[in-house]
C-alpha cells in the first residue's frame, strides 16, 4: 500500500519544483532570525528575551497577513487552476484591503501602548524596557508586512516561486550586514544593542518590500495585477471569500494568539526559560523548513489539481504528502536529539539556560514528527481542499484547551521539568495529526469553490 504512493513519481517531480525555493528562503528567514540570536545574546539574556517575546508579538501581525494570504491561495490556487484570472484578481484585491486595515489597526495600538503589550509577556521590567525599544524601532515594517506577506503567498500559489526567494536572499544578506552593524557600533554607526537588531530588520524587511511589491504591481504577467485592480469591483466574491477564507484567517490568529499565549507562560516562568526556547525555537524552525515546504507545496498543488476538476488524483496524491511527511519528521528527530548539545553550547546563555534549552530539544525530536504531518494536512492538503472551517474547529479546540491549560499547568503550578513543560505546551500536535488523518480518510475534505457572479454570468451568457 505504501510502496504504491512512494511510485508517484511524477507527483515528486512538480513538488520539487515548487518546495526547493520555498525551502530555500525559508532557510533564509530562518538564518536572519539565527543571526539576530546569536549577535544579541552577547548583550545578555533580558535583550535575548526582549527581541523574542517583541517578536512574538510582531508575529501576530505578520501570521494574521499570511492568515490572509493562506487563505486566499486556497481560492487563488484553484481559479489559477480553472484559467479564471478575474476571478483571480478579485481575491487578491480583498485579501489586500484586508491586510491594510489590520496592519493600520496593529501599527495604532503598538504606538499607543507598547509598554502594556510587554507587560502582557513579563513582568521583569528590563524585559519590558528592552522590549518596548524593540517594538517602536520595528514600528514601520507593520504596514509593508500588509503587502510583502500575502503577495508572497499569492506568487507561490501560481508557480511564481523565485521570486519571494530572490527578494528573501537579498533581506538576508541586508539583515546581517546592519544588524552588526547596528548592534555591535561598527563602521562608525552608534553602538545600539537590541535598537540596532529591530533596525537591521526594518531596513532588510523595506527591501524586501519594494522587490515583491515592486514585481507584484508593475512586472508580472501571469496574473496581471496593477494598482489600480485595488479599487475594482468585488462584491461578487466576497461571500465565498468569507466562507472560504475567513476560517483560515480565524483558525492562523488563534494558533498565533496560542503561541503568545504560550510566549506569556514561559515569560512568566522566567527570562531564563524564554532565553533557552529562543535557542531551541531556531533549531525547530531549521528542522521543519523543508517539512513546511513539502506542507506550501501541497497545498499549491492539491489547489491546482481540485481546480483542473480532478479530485481522485488530488486525493491520491494527499496520501503521498503524508507519507513523505513522516520520512521528513523522523529523519529531524534524529539529527535533532544527535546535534543538540553542541548546538546548545555554541550560545553564549547561562548554564541553567542550556540545560532547559537541551531538554525542549529532546522534546522537539519527538514532537516534530507530529509537526511536520500537520503541517501537511492542516496547511497544505485540507486547506487546499477548502475544508477551512473544519481545520479551526481543530485549532480552537486542542490549542485552547489542552496545550496552553496544561503547558501553564506544568510549568507555573507543578513546577514540572522543562522537558514536560514543554511537551504540554505542544501536546496538541499529536491529537490534531490524528484528529486530521481521519479527516482524510473520510474525503469530506474536498469542497467547491464557487467563481465570482461577474464570471458565472458570463458564462452563463457564453452557455446560451
Amino acid at each position: 500500500m505504501i510502496t504504491k504512493y512512494l511510485k508517484n513519481t511524477q507527483l515528486y517531480k512538480v513538488m520539487f519544483r515548487i518546495a526547493w525555493p520555498i525551502a530555500l528562503q525559508s532557510l533564509i528567514t530562518v538564518g536572519v532570525n539565527l543571526m539576530d540570536t546569536v549577535m544579541l545574546s552577547q548583550m545578555g539574556d533580558a535583550q535575548l528575551s526582549a527581541s523574542s517575546l517583541g517578536g512574538n508579538y510582531f508575529s501576530l501581525v505578520m501570521v494574521m497577513c499570511m492568515g490572509l494570504g493562506m487563505g486566499s491561495s486556497v481560492m487563488t490556487a484553484r481559479y489559477y487552476g480553472m484559467g479564471d484570472n478575474h476571478s483571480l484578481k478579485q481575491t487578491v484585491t480583498i485579501m489586500l484591503r484586508a491586510a491594510i486595515l489590520l496592519c493600520l489597526l496593529f501599527t495604532a495600538i503598538t504606538a499607543i501602548i507598547p509598554f502594556t503589550i510587554m507587560r502582557i509577556y513579563t513582568q521583569e521590567e528590563s524585559v519590558v524596557r528592552y522590549g518596548v525599544t524593540y517594538l517602536q524601532w520595528i514600528l514601520p515594517t507593520f504596514l509593508m508586512t500588509a503587502f510583502t506577506t500575502p503577495l508572497t503567498t499569492v506568487l507561490r500559489s501560481v508557480n511564481l516561486v523565485k521570486v519571494p526567494l530572490v527578494s528573501a536572499i537579498i533581506a538576508f544578506f541586508t539583515n546581517i550586514f546592519f544588524n552588526w552593524m547596528f548592534i555591535f557600533g561598527k563602521l562608525g554607526a552608534p553602538r545600539m544593542e537590541i535598537a540596532g537588531a529591530a533596525l537591521g530588520t526594518s531596513i532588510a524587511r523595506a527591501c524586501e518590500f519594494l522587490i515583491i511589491a515592486g514585481y507584484f504591481f508593475f512586472i508580472d504577467k501571469r496574473i496581471g495585477y496593477r494598482i489600480k485592480n485595488l479599487f475594482m469591483h468585488v462584491k461578487g466574491l466576497v461571500r465565498e471569500y468569507i466562507k472560504v477564507s475567513f476560517p483560515v484567517l480565524v483558525s492562523d490568529t488563534l494558533l498565533t494568539f496560542g503561541n503568545n499565549a504560550l510566549a506569556i507562560v514561559m515569560g512568566h516562568i522566567g527570562s531564563t526559560f524564554v532565553a533557552a526556547n529562543s535557542v531551541s525555537a531556531v533549531i525547530l524552525q531549521l528542522a521543519t523548513i523543508f517539512g513546511q515546504a513539502v506542507a506550501n507545496s501541497s497545498g499549491i498543488i492539491t489547489g491546482q489539481t481540485l481546480g483542473r476538476g480532478e479530485v481522485e488524483r488530488a486525493k491520491f496524491d494527499a496520501y503521498t504528502f503524508v507519507i513523505i511527511g513522516i520520512i521528513i519528521g523522523l529523519f529531524a528527530g534524529i539529527v535533532i536529539f544527535a546535534i543538540r548539545g553542541p548546538v546548545v553550547n555554541y550560545y553564549n546563555i547561562s548554564a541553567e539556560a542550556k540545560e532547559i534549552a537541551n531538554q525542549m530539544l529532546i522534546a522537539i525530536s519527538i514532537l516534530i514528527i507530529f509537526q511536520i504531518m500537520n503541517s501537511i494536512l492542516t496547511k497544505g492538503v485540507l486547506r487546499a481542499g477548502g475544508d477551512t472551517r473544519f481545520l479551526m474547529a481543530g485549532d480552537i479546540l486542542f490549542l485552547w484547551i489542552l496545550s496552553i491549560p496544561l503547558g501553564a499547568l506544568a510549568g507555573l503550578v507543578w513546577h514540572w521539568p522543562a522537558f514536560w513543560v514543554f511537551f504540554m505546551l505542544k501536546i496538541d500536535q499529536i491529537v490534531k495529526c490524528v484528529w486530521c488523518l481521519f479527516r482524510l480518510k473520510s474525503g469530506k475534505w474536498v469542497k467547491y469553490i464557487r467563481q465570482s457572479d461577474d464570471v458565472i454570468a458570463e458564462q452563463k451568457a457564453q452557455h446560451e
